[in-house]
C-alpha cells in the first residue's frame, strides 16, 4: 500500500493507483482497459457476478475472477485478455445465446444489445450446443398498456429486479425458482397488469437485451394517419426535444425542437401542437389550487400531479394520502381534453373526428391515457401514446433524414408555450415553473431571479424556502424516484411535514431519464439532456413564466373562464383510484370500470 494508503495494482503489464475497495472492473476503466459486462450496471447498487463476461486472470489465483465484484489488493497483478480468458469468456457468451432466441434481426433491441455487443467483443462467430425451443405464447406477457415481459430473452442479470427493489421500491419483479430453473418475474408469476407495477419502464432502461420493452403502439397511430376521415394531431413531452435526437444519431443534449416539428409533418400530422402548451396550463390550474388550499385551509402539503408512475404508486403503496395530490390531470391529459373541446370548437372539427397523439418519454403515459376517468369532454382524452423510442423508430421507417431536416415551429393555437413549460422535463422543473407564477400572482411582481436553483440538479431530495409576499415563507421539497419519494411520504405520514407544496418524477432525473427514452441513460447524460431544457428555458424563448403565454390568456377569455372554474375543473382536473397494495387475480379492468377502447365509442358530452 502507498503512503497515501492507495493501492497500487498492474493490470495488463499497466500500474495504477486505486482506493481499497475498488473492484478490478474499476480499478481497468481508469487505465482505459475495457472489460466486458452484462450484468453490472455502473449506477445500481446490487451485487452482479452473475454472469462471468468479466472474467480475468489474477496471479496467484487458481481460478479465473468475476472482475465486477472481485476486490483489488495491492500489488495485484491481473491480464485480461489471455487466452484463457478469452477461451473461458467465449465460453460463457455461447452459453448465454444457445439459452436465448435467434430472432435478432426482428428483435426490439437489434442493434442496441448488450448481448450482441459482447458476442462480437468476445468474438464469437457461432454456437455449437443447440438451441431450446421456446413456447412464445407462454413466455412472452402483454397484459400490462405499458410493458412488455418476454422471459425467453431474459439472461438473469437481476439489473430490472435491482432498479425495481431499490430505486423504485416497487419490488414487482424477483428471482423466481433456483439452478438452472431460476428467472425473473413478478409473485406467483403473475401477469404485470395484475401486480402493483406502476408502468414507469426503469426495468427496461437498464434490460441489457430485449426481455423487457415498451408496448408498441406504433403502427395504430400509422393507421390513424392512413385514415382521411381523421384528423390526428400530435403533442410531445418537454423532455423530448432534448432526447429524441439521441435516437437519430445526435449527440445527449442536443435541443432538437425545429427538427422535430418538421419531422411529424413529413409523418403526416395534420397539425403538430405541443404538451408544453398544456404545462402551462397545469400551472395555472395547479398553482391557483396550492393558493386556494393556503388560503382556506385545505390538505397541505399539496403534491404535483404530472407524473403518472408516481400517481399510481401513491394509489398502491399511500392511499391514505391521496387527498394531498392536486386534482389537476397530467399536462398530457389537459392536452388531451383541450384538443377534443377548445381546439375542436375553434377549427370547427366534430371531436370525434379528432385523433390525439402523444410523444412521452414515459411508458406510464400509456397506462395513463387508457384510465376511465379520462374522458370528460365524453371522448378520451388521449388515444395513443408513443414513447421517444417509438418516434424515433418511425421517423426510421418512414426514410427522414432527421439531421438535415429544417427548423419548423410549432401550429396554432396549441403550439405556444414558456420556458416555464419546458423544464417540466427535469426534476424540480414543475417545482420552478410553479413558484415562478405563485410568486407573481400573491406580489404581484416577478421573482427577483427566475432561476430557482435549490431545487436544481440530481440530489434524490431538495428543498428550498421562499419569501411570497403575504403567504410569507414557503417551504417547498422535490424528489426524484420512489425510493426517495418514500423519504417525504413517511414524514408525511408522520405528520412531521412542514411543507407547503412538494414535486414528485417517478424516473431519475424527471422526464429527461423516462422510461421511454434513448438506452442508455447516465448521470452524465441526464445532465446533458437537462442542460438543453434550461437553455431552452433562458436564451430560446420570449417567456419565462407560465401565465405571460398569450395563447393560455386567450383561451381562458374565450373558453375556460377562470383557472379553477367550473368548465376547467370538469375539463382539466380529475381524481383518484384507491388501489391497495395489490390488485385482484381476476377480471382487472383500469381503474375499476372498463374504457372505450376507441374514442369515438363513449358518449359525448357537451362543453359550454
Amino acid at each position: 500500500m502507498t503512503s497515501n494508503g492507495m493501492l497500487n495494482v498492474i493490470i495488463d503489464n499497466q500500474s495504477v493507483q486505486v482506493e481499497p475497495g475498488t473492484t478490478i472492473l474499476q480499478a481497468a476503466k481508469k487505465l482505459g482497459i475495457k472489460i466486458p459486462t452484462l450484468c453490472a450496471y455502473q449506477e445500481l447498487n446490487h451485487f452482479p457476478g452473475a454472469c462471468r463476461v468479466c472474467v480475468t486472470e489474477v496471479e496467484g489465483q487458481r481460478s479465473l475472477v468475476a472482475s465486477c465484484v472481485f476486490p483489488a489488493a495491492n500489488n495485484m497483478v491481473v491480464h485480461t485478455n489471455t487466452e484463457r480468458v478469452r477461451m473461458a469468456r467465449r465460453m460463457v457468451v455461447e452459453l448465454l445465446l444457445s439459452n436465448h432466441p435467434t430472432e435478432c434481426n426482428h428483435c426490439i433491441r437489434n442493434g442496441n444489445c448488450e448481448l450482441q455487443k459482447v458476442a462480437e467483443v468476445a468474438g464469437v462467430r457461432e454456437v455449437r450446443f443447440p438451441y431450446p425451443d421456446f413456447p412464445k405464447e407462454d413466455m412472452i406477457d402483454t397484459s400490462s398498456p405499458s410493458v412488455v415481459r418476454d422471459s425467453r430473452k431474459c439472461i438473469n442479470c437481476h439489473r430490472c429486479v435491482t432498479v425495481c427493489e431499490q430505486v423504485q421500491t416497487v419490488n414487482v419483479l424477483t428471482p423466481s425458482w433456483r439452478g438452472s430453473d431460476v428467472k425473473v418475474s413478478p409473485a406467483f408469476d403473475l401477469p404485470l397488469l395484475e401486480t402493483n407495477c406502476i408502468a414507469c419502464g426503469q426495468c427496461i432502461m437498464v434490460c441489457p437485451v430485449g426481455a423487457l420493452y415498451e408496448k408498441d403502439d406504433v403502427d395504430k397511430v400509422w393507421k390513424a394517419l392512413e385514415d382521411p376521415t381523421k384528423h390526428v394531431v400530435v403533442q410531445e413531452a418537454p423532455a423530448v426535444r432534448a432526447t429524441l435526437g439521441e435516437e437519430l444519431g445526435l449527440p445527449p443534449g442536443s435541443l432538437v425542437t425545429g427538427k422535430m416539428i418538421a419531422a411529424l409533418r413529413r409523418l403526416g400530422f395534420d397539425k403538430v401542437f405541443d404538451t408544453n402548451f398544456a404545462a402551462d396550463l397545469t400551472i395555472l390550474e395547479e398553482g391557483t389550487e396550492l393558493l386556494t388550499r393556503v388560503k382556506t385551509g385545505g390538505k397541505l402539503p399539496m403534491i404535483t400531479s404530472c407524473s403518472p408512475g408516481w400517481i399510481k404508486f401513491c394509489e398502491h403503496f399511500y392511499p391514505d394520502l391521496l387527498d394531498h395530490l392536486s386534482t389537476c390531470k397530467s399536462p398530457q391529459q389537459m392536452f388531451g381534453a383541450m384538443a377534443k373541446t377548445y381546439y375542436a370548437k375553434t377549427a370547427g372539427i366534430d371531436p370525434k373526428d379528432i385523433v390525439v397523439v402523444s410523444i412521452m418519454p414515459c411508458t406510464a403515459k400509456k397506462f395513463e391515457c387508457q384510465r376511465p376517468e379520462m374522458c370528460a369532454s365524453g371522448f378520451r382524452d388521449v388515444d395513443y401514446v408513443l414513447t421517444t423510442r417509438e418516434l424515433g423508430r418511425m421517423i426510421k421507417e418512414a426514410g427522414i433524414d432527421f439531421v438535415n431536416l429544417p427548423d419548423e415551429s410549432f401550429d396554432a393555437p396549441m403550439g405556444e408555450y414558456t420556458g416555464a413549460a419546458t423544464i417540466f422535463g427535469a426534476t424540480g422543473g414543475v417545482m420552478e415553473a410553479a413558484l415562478r407564477t405563485v410568486y407573481a400572482v400573491v406580489t404581484g411582481g416577478n421573482l427577483p431571479d427566475l432561476n430557482v436553483t435549490p431545487v436544481r440538479g440530481l440530489d434524490g431530495v431538495k428543498e428550498a424556502a421562499l419569501e411570497v409576499g403575504d403567504l410569507g415563507n414557503v417551504k417547498v421539497a422535490v424528489a426524484h424516484s420512489m425510493a426517495n419519494a418514500r423519504k417525504i411520504l413517511d414524514k408525511i405520514r408522520a405528520g412531521e411535514a412542514d411543507w407547503a407544496f412538494i414535486e414528485f418524477m417517478t424516473c431519475p432525473g424527471g422526464c429527461i431519464a423516462g422510461g421511454g427514452g434513448p438506452i442508455p441513460t447516465t448521470n452524465e447524460i441526464r445532465e446533458l439532456r437537462s442542460l438543453a431544457l434550461y437553455t431552452d428555458d433562458c436564451q430560446v424563448q420570449e417567456f419565462r413564466q407560465s401565465h405571460e403565454n398569450p395563447s393560455i390568456k386567450k383561451a381562458y377569455e374565450t373558453f375556460l373562464g377562470e383557472p379553477n372554474g367550473e368548465i376547467s375543473h370538469h375539463l382539466l382536473h380529475t381524481h383518484y383510484t384507491k388501489r391497495g397494495i395489490a390488485l385482484p387475480h381476476k377480471d382487472v379492468k383500469l381503474g375499476g370500470t372498463e374504457m372505450p377502447k376507441h374514442h369515438h365509442e363513449a358518449e359525448p358530452q357537451k362543453v359550454s
